[in-house]
């Protein structure tokens, strides 16, 4: 039986894709409400926003994992995709700043936790392992599809309606997810072997910080934050002040790093069943770097040129796909099976917050210091992280303890370096591009 002739993991996809669709539309139009309230202090505001929803991610996101287990997952589920078509669809209607950030708060509480439960249903709901590969395959495409097409989606509508209307389509979309949800038969989480709410909390973190592999994929976390900050909290200022572009211009730029994301992650696979997973996501660290330091040299030089922008925004989405979609299989190679939900949560808080520190960088600065001295400083962050990673992360890595690998094997690969793959793992993971759950998904 094929994973979509899953009926349940059917509507849980379905209410997945529409539900991140409709947070793509918002992203694109809460930028442009802040530059609508706020003008050239526009990135601060949206940097403040983003700040806060970081700090919900890091705080609550490990809590919701580790009580999920005592609650009812579908009716928490649905719950909170009303709470935030609720607060999405109060967006419009504010006047001042600071309800922006109250209303962001509460959305993002209710988003950091429904991410963490919303991953640990899909094991529970497709149980064979080489299913539960391809799911994992399968959020990542459309991660990938959502961040091109969405701000596209965006732009088209913007030539015809204010983007105010943007907002209710993201609450439209919030809305179907709950009825998809609440249609879906999830059964109740079972009880954690860990009795201890902090220990499974930071369990997985515990574990990134044993694991070489996984210091590395932290450290590569800070590249990708310090980059992608770049045109999540940039773009809207950038181009309407520097560039003199539109409001739909705006969703064009976005729209010019999802299609790097999407050409990456066409071709990754086949790259993937060859050159080892480290290696890959160093190179994308390496195309990182050079994209931020065109950036800055184009900011220095006071070179307004949209092309070379987009150019500069697509290396940057693309850069960002070679970290993100190795992810998953570092992770699980790293850990037994019992283990993945864990490590996944643990990346999913350690993700957020390498964002926490660059969201604040890339506004406040931007606004007190201009786009140039930024840039500088998250180029500067995107190479500590770079060398930490190659130095934390051995070219040769065998797991540390039977305890941990499970019944491991030491793989070569073409390139000279030795990955570990668990044997649970393996029948699955081979010629399939496990995608992590890790993601930077783009939300509001």
């Amino acid at each position: 039986m094929g994973l979509f002739a899953i009926r349940d993991y059917r509507r849980l996809f379905g209410a997945q894709v529409i539900a991140l669709f409709g947070t793509g539309l918002a992203t694109v139009a809460l930028g442009l409400l802040a530059y609508d309230l706020a003008g050239p202090r526009a990135g601060a505001v949206l940097a403040t926003a983003l700040t806060i929803k970081m700090v919900a991610y890091v705080v609550v996101a490990p809590l919701a994992a580790a009580y999920v287990d005592r609650l009812p997952r579908r009716w928490f589920l649905t719950a909170l995709d009303v709470v935030r078509a609720l607060v999405v669809l109060a967006l419009p209607f504010v006047t001042e700043v600071w309800q922006i950030y109250v209303l962001i708060g509460v959305l993002q509480t209710a988003s950091a936790a429904f991410t963490p439960t919303f991953q640990a249903v899909i094991p529970d709901i497709v149980t064979k392992e080489a299913d539960y590969t391809r799911a994992l395959s399968a959020s990542q495409v459309a991660s990938t599809m959502e961040s091109l097409l969405s701000p596209v989606l965006a732009a088209v509508a913007l030539t015809f309606m204010t983007f105010n209307l943007l907002f209710l389509g993201t609450s439209v979309g919030f809305a179907v997810s709950a009825l998809l949800v609440l249609s879906t038969r999830i059964p109740d989480a079972r009880p954690s072997a860990r009795t201890n709410a902090w220990d499974r909390a930071v369990s997985g973190i515990r574990t990134f910080a044993a694991t070489p592999s996984l210091r590395g994929v932290m450290a590569l976390n800070l590249v990708v934050a310090a980059a992608g900050s770049i045109v999540v909290v940039n773009t809207v200022n950038y181009v309407r002040d520097v560039l003199g572009g539109t409001q739909s211009d705006v969703a064009w730029m976005l729209a010019a790093s999802g299609t790097g994301t999407l050409l990456v992650a066409l071709v990754l696979p086949r790259v993937l069943d060859r050159v080892a997973d480290r290696l890959v996501m160093l190179t994308g660290a390496a195309v990182l770097l050079l994209a931020v330091g065109a950036a800055v040299a184009m900011s220095a030089a006071s070179i307004a040129a949209s092309l070379l922008t987009g150019v500069i925004w697509v290396a940057i989405g693309g850069g960002m796909a070679l970290i993100i979609t190795p992810t998953g299989r570092v992770l699980r190679r790293a850990v037994d099976p019992s283990g993945i939900p864990e490590v996944f949560a643990a990346q999913f808080s350690l993700s957020h917050l390498a964002w926490l520190v660059t969201y604040p960088i890339a506004g406040w600065v931007a606004t007190r210091a201009g786009f140039t001295t930024t840039w500088v400083v998250l180029a500067a962050l995107a190479a500590l992280g770079a060398l930490t990673a190659m130095v934390v992360w051995p070219r040769t890595e065998r797991v540390a303890s039977e305890e941990q690998a499970g019944t491991a094997a030491a793989l070569p690969a073409e390139d000279g370096d030795l990955v570990t793959v668990s044997a649970a793992t393996r029948e699955a993971e081979e010629g399939t591009l496990i995608a992590g759950q890790c993601s930077c998904v783009r939300t509001v």
